[in-house]
């Protein structure tokens, strides 16, 4: 059974049309340097056979839910109600591309306004696009959101930013050629004087993590001021539960808000895929990137949805395009936004408060123990912290893996400059008291061998 296309004859007769007597000849431009003279492959398979094939490579995968884990850092393991899969199950939803034709997109249109007004909610701010990629790819564009607007030369981030999403940052703001200037945390807090040392006339934004990569909460209520005083944008790179339990930005006078709302209903499957999302003051409407829903009334005067205020480059002239993102994850952004109407704001308040409790739990149990305690002890926090170990985090790690627990992320692996002894660990609203309990004692007969 083959699963390639083309005949012997079909490729004959492209390569005919190309002029060319081989495949071989296809390939000369590539330098043999970088080119594989054959590969090894087994001989084929037929359909039932490959399917046990791949059935016994994903045997060799283990799901977060065979393990008590405590992983975050960016990505968590959240309970999804039923609800939300069932929606995406429906064929209009999975199986359209995106809706180019706003009269024959109605339900796809209701989704995506139904999700910019809840991140307007939680956020406090006036307007959200229809989506973006990831957290990272949100991040980038209000970078250069703010760059257009202000017209100015530099970023300022503070540091802590989740690693994926300053990756992304770094490399959209390198190919513009801005500089980007880091802000350093003093034992996971932030101060006022070490923003105001850093920030100038040449910076078109400040970018604060809330929360920040060690789990710790900073105090921005002053923060957007500072920006605003040299003439900067304030934005936040917010992870959208923690806004259920602390003040939220667009309050305090944030410009913009981004984030990844991988936590609301979509699973972690080994990092992706995820949903980016950006909200903006309504001063910023005609710059935000993307697309952007809006509720209207058709001729005969019932309410209509239908796509407005697009910036991307098909629809306007490529010099006035405030970016070249033209589409959104709309079917992620569905399942974010199911999961918010399923669960409700006392839900959502529920699930966030339920893990930061546990977390706290936690790490009063490991304190107990000779050698574990809080890194930053004087900075408040909510489900995820470091903590600091008698020993190699790699090391705690493997034996935690042998008692079926994932105990966390050896911070190396986040931040290459941390100290090896330090570990990332969360908890979510599937950590119980007896998971807690298991994870104290398997941790104390480490310490003990």
């Amino acid at each position: 059974m083959s699963f390639v296309p083309h005949s012997p004859d079909d490729r004959k007769a492209m390569l005919e049309a190309l002029g060319l007597a081989s495949a071989d000849d296809l390939f000369a431009p590539i330098p043999d340097a970088l080119r594989i003279p054959s590969v090894d492959l087994p001989p084929p398979l037929g359909e039932m056979e490959l399917a046990g094939h791949l059935a016994s490579l994903a045997e060799v995968n283990h799901p977060l839910s065979s393990y008590s884990s405590f992983i975050g850092g960016g990505v968590y393991r959240r309970y999804i109600p039923a609800v939300v899969r069932s929606v995406l199950q429906r064929p209009e939803f999975y199986s359209a591309y995106t809706p180019y034709q706003a009269e024959a997109s109605q339900g796809t249109l209701q989704s995506i306004y139904e999700f910019q007004t809840m991140m307007c909610e939680l956020t406090g701010l006036d307007v959200a696009n229809a989506s973006l990629y990831d957290g990272g790819t949100a991040l980038g564009e209000a970078a250069i959101l703010a760059l257009l607007h202000t017209e100015r030369s530099r970023i300022a981030v503070v540091e802590g930013i989740q690693p994926e999403h300053k990756a992304v940052l770094d490399t959209m703001l390198r190919a513009r050629h801005v500089a980007c200037d880091v802000i350093p945390l003093t034992g996971g807090v932030l101060t006022k004087d070490a923003v105001e040392a850093v920030l100038t006339d040449d910076h078109a934004a400040l970018i604060v993590p809330e929360p920040t990569v060690y789990g710790t909460v900073l105090d921005y209520t002053e923060l957007p001021s500072c920006a605003h005083a040299v003439g900067a944008l304030a934005l936040a790179d917010a992870d959208p539960m923690s806004l259920l339990l602390v003040t939220p930005p667009g309050a305090v006078g944030f410009d913009v808000v981004t984030g990844d709302g991988q936590q609301f209903g979509i699973p972690a499957s080994f990092g992706g895929p995820h949903v980016g999302y950006m909200v903006v003051r309504d001063t910023l409407i005609r710059k935000i990137p993307g697309r952007l829903a809006g509720a209207t009334v058709d001729a005969s005067g019932d309410r209509a949805f239908t796509l407005t205020l697009q910036a991307r480059e098909q629809h306007i002239r490529r010099e006035r395009a405030t970016s070249n993102v033209c589409t959104n994850h709309a079917l992620m952004a569905l399942a974010a936004t199911v999961y918010m109407a399923e669960m409700g704001a006392g839900g959502l308040k529920g699930v966030a408060s339920r893990s930061a409790s546990a977390m706290h739990h936690l790490s009063r149990a490991l304190s107990d123990l000779p050698g574990f305690s809080l890194a930053y002890p004087d900075a408040p926090y909510l489900w995820e912290a470091v903590i600091s170990l008698p020993g190699d985090a790699e090391a705690f790690s493997a034996h935690m893996r042998q008692e079926n627990i994932l105990p966390g992320i050896p911070l190396t692996r986040l931040v290459p400059s941390a100290a090896g002894s330090q570990l990332l660990v969360a908890c979510t609203e599937y950590t119980t008291p007896a998971a807690i309990d298991a994870y104290a004692a398997a941790a104390r007969s480490w310490r003990a061998a």
